[in-house]
């Protein structure tokens, strides 16, 4: 892709996208997440209901009766996008390729978050660490991610996961959103992203092309995995063979669903052929509905 057919795709996904920011946030986009910390706000007067802890009491010495010292939640977030660049990513059956959905919503989100004046930093990643781009502020800063994506060639082919996270959680040192986007076709980084979520809001994105999901009724068929290059060959036409194949898949979306849970992980699963910004909205809103419960 030379660079003015990139300009173009990127122009076209800033357009698509930006009435499905609107509509995926609605105004509520800080309301998900926590701000980086506490700063002071003030020292007033206490009042029936305030919390005794928060009694400051050198300034209730010196006054002669009890003053509380506030605090606001800092609103400046960063937020952060691990994306898997592996050769799996470029499957797709449907609607889209893996790794066009994964660019599209990389976009909504980091235009999300740039209009809420939050910071916007990349991780491309594949079996090595491809490319790292720092958090940063403005709309050039997303549209450089967005042709980070599209025009990046990675030097690997297979997922680890588990090395995008540790080199993330080493760079990262402010409390961050980060967004994992992959079809986590990769294994052992359970313990690194436990770790990563106890000091980041992490939430992944998984992609699934239903393809993965269900084997056609077509009769010999050669597959190749585009991670490790084997070939296997599967008479699809025998319908055991399918309905074991899709107890297989089933089996380890469980898996994969009490695994996230054992993180303390967020897990949203979206597939090349629905639309995705439903999915979205529901999570968010759930997320939402918990926050103002605690």
């Amino acid at each position: 892709m030379d660079t003015s057919e990139v300009i173009k795709k990127i122009r076209k996904i800033e357009i698509t996208t930006r009435d499905l920011v609107s509509e995926l946030f609605s105004g509520e986009y800080h309301s998900l997440f926590k701000g980086q910390g506490l700063e002071f706000s003030e020292v007033r007067a206490y009042q029936e209901g305030d919390s005794f802890r928060q009694i400051d009491w050198n300034v209730s010495a010196r006054m002669g009766h009890p003053y509380i010292k506030k605090f606001a939640e800092t609103r400046e977030l960063n937020v952060f996008f691990l994306v898997d660049q592996s050769a799996s990513t470029l499957f797709g059956t449907r609607n889209y390729l893996k790794s066009e959905l994964i660019t599209e919503i990389t976009a909504v989100l980091s235009f999300s978050a740039l209009s809420n004046n939050d910071k916007v930093g990349l991780l491309l990643f594949t079996d090595e660490i491809e490319k790292y781009v720092p958090p940063r502020k403005g709309r050039k800063s997303a549209l450089r991610i967005l042709r980070d994506i599209l025009y990046f060639v990675p030097s690997g082919e297979g997922t680890d996961i588990s090395n995008a996270v540790q080199y993330i959680y080493r760079l990262l040192k402010k409390k961050s959103i980060i967004f994992v986007i992959s079809d986590f076709f990769s294994t052992g980084y359970e313990d690194s992203l436990k770790i990563l979520a106890k000091k980041h809001d992490v939430i992944a994105l998984r992609i699934i092309d239903k393809a993965e999901s269900q084997l056609p009724k077509a009769g010999i068929m050669h597959f190749r995995d585009p991670e490790s290059g084997d070939l296997i060959s599967i008479n699809t036409g025998n319908k055991q063979i399918r309905h074991k194949y899709e107890e297989l898949f089933l089996k380890q979306q469980e898996q994969i669903r009490d695994g996230f849970t054992r993180m303390k992980v967020d897990l949203v699963t979206l597939h090349t052929d629905e639309p995705y910004v439903p999915s979205l909205m529901k999570f968010f809103k759930m997320r939402l509905r918990i926050r103002k419960q605690r």
